[in-house]
């Protein structure tokens, strides 16, 4: 203290210390103090342990009073510890606190004002501060917390200062400061492309393709992920010898890669009041915002009006925040499911420009990837309607750049206490504020009488959710005066009383619904119990019809009533939502009016109607495998007319986020079967993009089948998550899921079930490079369709084995089994894999060096594919289509054939084919004589092929690498690459092998180098 030591004690008077000095000058309340000291366990006798501690700390203030000095006075200054309403205060200058002197130096340096050189000088000053680790020795969790978090305000500020020593010149002192701080935290994306940038800026670029070779594979081997959008930027800009980039001085946007989302809903109508509050939130960010992750906890009642405060202030703010908004509603006091934080993280990070590949598996590591990717950004991030600290804790972003809007009605102590969030309790509307809203709602009749608005805004216990519920009813009666109104929810109210209510303002909004609902029709107020049932976020009007076991029209004027009376609100033209608290009015009256076999019924014509229109979608979309579908069950309401194929494509994205909630509903709550078919209703849909879905849905149904002992429907589910890990390049995963079902199907004696899980184990071995072992699998599934006498399944069989006896050089093979696959499949009607095996024909077609006629199939197979809307497979024939263009030496239709399928493979979250796009882009630039953007695409495919473990476009992209490095006249460059591709097109036993012997040969290099790129 005052760089003198103080022995203060044992380690938990030092934390006491430690807590009040983190809100120096601020009222830390004694709960809090408990919590960050003892954590969720304190003992016994806590206050007075507390109040023994508090005493000596006082004792040592007063002793060390005369050696107390001012960072920037030499005179001595006071610090004393004070207690009041408010908890504990320590009054201490915070020039005294280091932490406090390194914000606001951090603040100052970060600014926007100022020369560059004045921004190293501070920010040099600010990280001479930290001496060791903060908190050394003091225990807990708060304290563990705590120091990640200044840990994580330190690497912001070290970046901030590189940031600007470089814009001054200093890439040498940056070097050494960031190699060392690189090696502390290996995973912190943005310090490694600091040095990067860096490194190459003082013109030791080798070092800095070194720098993010181990940064890949650091996240491949930790997190299972790839380097971001920025560290793949700056690598190619040291590949192609481009200038070096230079950081945007601070008040310019933050020029980092990435999707820029803005998420924000809607303001709500005829927002009234909350100034004060309003301007609280202003002043937290503006005095936090320079370092620290700020959290803004918004807690209060239900309809108190948080969501409309929280969305109010963050259109308000979003200028400030030019990286974009990200928005998510937890649904936190949902009656039937939360959204899980891990769910939220894939929202936010596919937002976020993340492919669906791209997204971890587990929690931890999507968090981990959601911190990268939001680092260094300015961004504002709004968690509505959180239930939980756990539910908000892994979306935390781990930089100051960062700020956090969260709402609950909880008060989120824990978040306060461990990650220092300011909170904001919301009370009730000031009764100015009340009436002003009624007014606004109302019109001129609420001026007419005053009095009888004041007593209604008593009544709605100045709830804005109740007011604005009580303005509609006002609204829909002109005839009848406020008074009388008035009289009537005093009527309702004292029923209510009557059952036991005590004053809780919820009581109010209770009264509010009820008197709205008394002046409904009684098939409105029905509709309006049923609606509570609904699993997923939102509804449309044949969902609400199945629900009431009426028509859709009769639903639609229901829907319509409801959402006039406040009781619903729309989400979109034609579907509707509820608030989380009139969802669980709803459930509860449901609960209490209706019987729980009418329960059931609703709930079993609502599940009954979503089988049924997803099997009338897909049946539309893909009519030759009907029978691979479970026949949709009989609907007592309506289906939408889906005989368009738009139509039916629309109705399934639209309905998935409800379709996987029904998932999870029907797995957990009594209908396994509903689980399990839906799951094989619509896998052929989520094979088409839907990874993170399809891994929900197959796997409510897998846990589904293992319920009730159905093996076939577990294998049916397996092979669904098999080929939704495929996609995502999660090969281990997908092997196992489907040898499981290959197991189960075996013991089943489902033949045709075998032949799928074989087919499908061929497909993963392929991208594995493990052609011997796929044509095994696919010549045993050949057999068994052949056996069974299923054409369909044959048909397949063929396809998929003949793209693996192209990559062996089989092509007149594989020809031949693709022409045998089309004459099946056009037998069967089958047009979508007849468009799949076209464009296959067409590439084997290349490689015979047959090109009128490759071209002719790519082209019949993309009209095909964009006819029957298969975005994955159009990507392949645009991908096909590009290889022909290139070999005619058409270079701009090449490239824009690929840059068309490489757009369409990073929307469908297709991480093999981006490379297969980019090797294609890259070999097109070097037919074009442009072998420096070759050098780029090429690298870029490798990166992407090593991430997935795809031997085949790694050979290909070394391939190019080495072609490009010819072209540029580096031979020895060209002949390591040479060497790479080589190496694995033997192993993979590849015909390009003697291709690339010949062109080793023509380099006529003695020997090679191993090179490090």
């Amino acid at each position: 203290m005052a760089g003198r030591p103080v022995d203060l004690g044992p380690a938990k008077r030092r934390t006491v210390l430690a807590a009040l000095l983190a809100d120096a000058g601020g009222w830390v309340a004694a709960e809090t103090l408990i919590d960050r000291v003892w954590g969720e366990d304190p003992p016994a006798q806590v206050r007075s342990t507390l109040y023994a501690h508090v005493a000596r700390i006082r004792r040592v203030l007063v002793d060390s009073a005369p050696h107390l000095r001012g960072a920037d006075d030499d005179a001595a200054v006071a610090a004393s510890l004070v207690r009041g309403p408010g908890g504990y205060r320590l009054d201490v200058s915070p020039d005294l606190v280091d932490v406090h002197r390194f914000r606001s130096l951090v603040g100052r340096g970060r600014g926007a004002d100022g020369s560059d050189a004045g921004r190293v000088a501070t920010l040099r000053e600010a990280m001479g501060l930290w001496r060791g680790e903060p908190l050394a020795g003091l225990p807990g969790a708060w304290a563990a917390r705590t120091r990640e978090s200044w840990l994580h305000q330190r690497i912001d500020a070290v970046l901030a200062w590189a940031d600007a020593e470089l814009r001054v010149g200093g890439q040498v002192v940056v070097v050494d400061t960031l190699s060392v701080l690189v090696a502390e935290h290996p995973l912190v994306e943005p310090l490694a492309v600091a040095l990067m940038r860096a490194l190459y800026a003082a013109g030791r670029a080798p070092e800095a393709l070194a720098c993010y070779t181990a940064l890949r594979k650091r996240l491949a081997d930790e997190l299972g992920t790839a380097p971001g959008a920025e560290a793949r930027r700056e690598h190619q800009v040291i590949l192609s010898g481009g200038a070096a980039t230079t950081p945007p001085p601070p008040g310019k946007p933050s020029g980092r890669v990435g999707a820029i989302p803005a998420q924000l809903p809607l303001e709500a109508v005829g927002f009234t009041g909350r100034e004060e509050e309003l301007a609280h939130l202003d002043k937290v960010v503006a005095a936090d915002r320079a370092t620290a992750v700020v959290i803004s906890a918004v807690s209060g009642t239900a309809g108190v009006g948080k969501t409309a405060l929280a969305v109010r202030w963050a259109h308000r703010a979003r200028g400030r925040f030019p990286d974009g908004q990200l928005y998510v509603n937890l649904r936190g006091y949902d009656p039937d499911r939360p959204m899980t934080a891990a769910e939220a993280l894939v929202r936010f990070l596919t937002a976020l420009g993340v492919s669906g590949q791209d997204v971890p598996l587990e929690e931890d590591d999507r968090a981990a990837r959601y911190r990268t990717e939001v680092a260094g950004r300015r961004m504002l991030i709004v968690l509505d309607n959180a239930a939980t600290v756990e539910q908000v804790r892994p979306l935390l972003p781990g930089t100051g750049s960062c700020a956090v809007l969260v709402t609950s009605r909880d008060s989120l102590a824990g978040l306060v206490a461990r990650e220092g969030a300011h909170r904001l309790d919301l009370d009730l509307l000031p009764l100015d504020a009340a009436r002003a809203l009624l007014r606004r709602l109302v019109g001129p009749r609420a001026e007419a009488e005053p009095d009888a608005v004041d007593a209604l805004a008593a009544q709605c216990a100045r709830l804005p959710l109740a007011l604005r519920v009580a303005a509609e009813l006002a609204v829909a009666r002109p005839a009848t005066p406020l008074a009388d109104l008035v009289d009537e929810l005093t009527d309702q109210q004292r029923r209510l009383d009557l059952l036991g209510a005590d004053g809780d303002p919820r009581t109010a909004v209770a009264a509010v619904f009820s008197w709205s609902l008394r002046q409904l029709p009684a098939d409105a107020a029905r509709a309006f119990r049923l609606l509570g049932l609904h699993p997923g976020p939102d509804l449309d009007a044949y969902a609400a019809a199945a629900l009431t076991g009426t028509g859709p029209a009769d639903s639609r004027r229901t829907l319509d009533v409801l959402a006039r009376a406040h009781l619903i609100q729309r989400t979109d033209t034609a579907r509707y939502g509820m608030h989380d608290l009139l969802r669980a009015y709803a459930t509860r009256l449901a609960t209490a009016e209706e019987t729980p076999e009418a329960r059931e019924a609703a709930l079993d014509r609502l599940f009954d109607h979503c089988l049924a229109t997803a099997a009338a979608a897909m049946d539309r979309l893909h009519p030759a495998e009907a029978h691979l579908r479970p026949a949709a069950p009989e609907t007592a309401t309506p289906v939408p007319d889906l005989s368009d194929p738009d139509a039916a494509r629309a109705w399934l994205d639209t309905e998935r986020p409800g379709l996987t909630a029904m998932s999870a509903h029907t797995a957990t709550r009594g209908r396994p079967t509903h689980a399990i078919r839906l799951s094989s209703t619509l896998y052929r849909h989520l094979v088409s993009g839907q990874h993170t879905d399809g891994l929900t849905i197959h796997g409510h149904a897998r846990d589904a089948a293992r319920e009730i002992g159905d093996p076939v429907g577990e294998a049916r589910a397996l092979i669904g998550l098999g080929i939704a890990y495929w996609q995502s390049a999660r090969h281990e995963p997908a092997r196992r899921c489907l040898q499981q079902a290959l197991t189960l199907f075996r013991r089943a004696g489902d033949v045709t079930g075998q032949a799928r899980a074989l087919v499908n184990l061929g497909l993963v071995d392929e991208r594995l490079g493990r052609f011997l072992s796929a044509v095994e699998y696919l010549e045993q599934a050949l057999v068994l369709y052949r056996r069974m006498d299923d054409r369909s399944g044959e048909a397949t069989a063929l396809k998929d084995l003949a793209s693996v006896e192209s990559q062996l050089g089989r092509y007149d093979r594989s020809a031949g089994h693709l022409r045998q696959s089309l004459s099946l499949l056009r037998r069967t009607s089958n047009r979508y894999l007849e468009a799949h095996a076209l464009s296959d024909l067409g590439a084997v077609e290349v490689r015979l060096g047959r090109l009128d006629s490759a071209a002719g199939h790519q082209e019949q197979a993309l009209s095909l594919l964009r006819e029957v809307g298969d975005r994955y497979g159009e990507a392949g024939a645009l991908h096909g289509l590009g290889l022909v263009h290139t070999r005619r030496g058409r270079h701009a239709e090449a490239v824009e054939c690929h840059r068309q399928a490489l757009t369409l493979y990073r929307e469908n979250g297709d991480r093999d084919g981006e490379a297969r796009a980019l090797n294609g882009l890259g070999e097109a630039a070097r037919a074009a004589d442009r072998p420096t953007d070759a050098l780029t695409h090429h690298t870029d495919a490798l990166t992407i092929a090593e991430d997935i473990g795809s031997p085949t476009q790694q050979a290909r992209a070394h391939s190019g690498l080495a072609a490009a490095h010819h072209t540029l006249d580096s031979p020895t460059l060209a002949a390591h690459r040479y060497h790479r591709a080589l190496t694995l097109y033997t192993r993979l036993g590849m015909p390009e092998a003697d291709t690339i012997r010949s062109s080793l040969a023509d380099l006529n290099l003695s020997e090679v180098p191993n090179i490090q790129a």
